[in-house]
């Protein structure tokens, strides 16, 4: 029998729109799984969206996946005080031959484990004590670990809080285009802010350099400066996440 997802509220879910649910029932076993979803498009490998996730929902976006990386109970029985392996051993094996992904464990040298994540441009890794009991919340059981990624994009504007420096708005080029990439307002103090400020105003323009118009209200610029950007992950329409300013590239 194909297992059939509900939420909290105990309303069926198609099969195709369980995103944003929480699943806790398989018949003809019942259990209580953690889970996280992802979008994954054959040839995109950028961080999924809730506008993504949304989309699909409403059968507008690409394919995306349940992932189950615990399970709390079983057929009425309480699976929190047995070993993560163990509890990891039982959903493999309920969610075997469904739609469900299961997020297996590897065991290898931390270091190098990140290392490949940050490669291939994940947002990090999540290590587990493998014989840990289930916790709720934060605890030293486990660690996530993100990766820093950085990347040179263009200054396509800045914002300004009143009179006070809200950061700038960047750009990604795509051919003779230049493509919203996202705003960071993390890693200026004072006197980068009105240095940046500075080296921005000569080059204040009307329009928005933006082959595609923005909703966002900034004060646009020449997009002739290059900042060096660090960040976690990219959106699937490319924008940064979690963006911090680590300078301008004097090189470029």
């Amino acid at each position: 029998m194909r297992p059939t997802w509900t939420k909290r509220r105990a309303n069926a879910i198609k099969e195709n729109g369980c995103a944003n649910s929480l699943p806790v029932a398989r018949r003809p076993a019942s259990a209580c799984r953690t889970r996280s979803t992802a979008s994954s498009p054959a040839s995109d490998r950028a961080s999924p969206s809730m506008l993504r996730l949304s989309n699909e929902l409403k059968g507008q976006s690409a394919k995306i996946v349940l992932v189950a990386f615990d399970l709390l109970y079983l057929n009425g029985y309480d699976l929190r005080k047995l070993p993560l392996i163990e509890r990891k051993t039982h959903l493999k094996k309920i969610i075997d031959g469904s739609d469900v992904q299961f997020s297996d464990s590897f065991e290898v040298d931390d270091n190098e484990m990140f290392a490949h994540a940050c490669k291939v441009g994940l947002e990090g890794v999540v290590s587990k004590v493998r014989d840990s009991h289930y916790q709720s919340g934060r605890g030293r059981d486990w660690v996530k670990t993100t990766c820093a990624q950085r990347e040179t994009l263009t200054i396509a504007g800045f914002a300004l809080d009143g009179n006070d420096w809200d950061g700038i708005y960047l750009g990604r080029r795509k051919g003779d285009a230049l493509i919203y990439a996202g705003k960071v307002d993390h890693g200026f103090d004072k006197k980068s802010s009105a240095e940046l400020r500075k080296r921005l105003t000569p080059l204040i323009r009307k329009t928005q350099p933006y082959a595609k118009r923005i909703a966002h209200k900034g004060i646009w610029v020449e997009p002739e400066l290059f900042a060096e950007i660090e960040y976690r992950a990219k959106s699937a329409e490319g924008k940064v996440r979690h963006p911090y300013f680590k300078g301008l590239r004097e090189d470029l």
